[in-house]
């Protein structure tokens, strides 16, 4: 069952990605930034994101904001 994200209405679409880590980061952080959400918690996202391999930062964006 998918639990609801910490941002369920920033959406930010990924499909279509070549599997560039730095742009979904950018993408989901350009996201943040657009819904108002506060520098210190978009980079907060962004060190948890970033903790780990590609899979962690597959998992972090979709705990954080809707994956389309």
């Amino acid at each position: 069952m998918k639990t609801e994200p910490k941002y369920p209405d920033v959406k930010v679409q990924l499909s279509g990605e070549d599997g560039n880590a730095f742009s979904i980061l950018a993408r989901v952080s350009k996201a943040m930034k657009h819904a108002g959400i506060s520098r210190e918690e978009i980079k907060g996202y962004t060190d948890k994101a970033m903790s780990g391999d590609y899979d962690n930062l597959l998992q972090v964006t979709m705990q954080w904001v809707e994956v389309e």
